[in-house]
């Protein structure tokens, strides 16, 4: 059970970078796809600095990437570069050693998705301010609103009860030394599909704190398109 914390700690964000997009069918990671003027992760990494909310955003890049050293924002004063891992826990957990003597144990660390750029300011500060008194933290979500169905092959087997399912989205915010440990001690388990999973195989219950839906990832080519429209909307 989750008890509240009376402190309140730092913030930074870590953004792990490091994957191919492979889904994209694109001639180079999503993350550099052009997006309203710029690449996706520029738009990303922008939001995070100009929220006011970090104070550094650590992102987590392949060592062979030759995209990222030409991006203006790879150089700006509050971005720490670390060297991407294999998968995203990975990345993850490089990123955080990446902030080891600056990051105080019971800091809060946000971890968001590289290909997600439209997150709003509003979305950060709400998330901040509902989990800075928690324990353990939580992530952004939604609720679902379709009708679920469990599958064999091509065949339904069960309806899903749709109250107790939530997508997860990012940033999840955990902090600093129990995220780093979760990693660390969780390493190579394939049921670590994001931050909170890590934490709930150690017996944490991380909270959900509903975030906006044109939070979108970019994962196919038709979500450009979105992307960019949601960005016109906010704007």
């Amino acid at each position: 059970m989750n008890k509240p914390y009376q402190q309140t700690h730092l913030c930074w964000a870590v953004v792990p970078a490091a994957g191919v997009g492979k889904r994209m069918q694109a001639d180079r990671p999503k993350q550099y796809l052009p997006l309203a003027g710029k690449t996706v992760i520029e738009h990303t990494l922008i939001r995070l600095l100009e929220s006011g909310a970090f104070q550094k955003v650590a992102v987590a890049i392949s060592v062979e990437d030759p995209y990222w050293p030409e991006l203006e924002v790879s150089k700006h004063p509050n971005v720490i570069t670390a060297p991407g891992g294999k998968e995203r826990a990975d990345s993850v957990l490089s990123a955080l050693k990446s902030l080891q003597g600056l990051a105080a144990e019971d800091d809060w660390v946000l971890v968001h998705d590289a290909a997600r750029p439209c997150l709003t300011s509003t979305d950060i500060h709400l998330q901040i301010d509902t989990l800075k008194n928690d324990a353990v933290g939580g992530i952004l979500a939604l609720s679902s609103h379709d009708t679920l169905k469990h599958v064999d092959g091509d065949t339904i087997t069960a309806t899903i009860d749709r109250k107790h399912i939530w997508r997860a989205l990012t940033p999840q915010m955990f902090k600093y030394g129990m995220l780093r440990d979760a990693l660390q001690q969780t390493e190579g388990n394939p049921a670590v599909t994001d931050e909170a999973s890590a934490l709930e195989l150690l017996g944490y219950k991380p909270k959900i704190v509903e975030g906006r839906p044109d939070n979108i990832k970019i994962t196919r080519p038709e979500d450009l398109a979105l992307a960019q429209f949601y960005m016109e909307q906010q704007s």
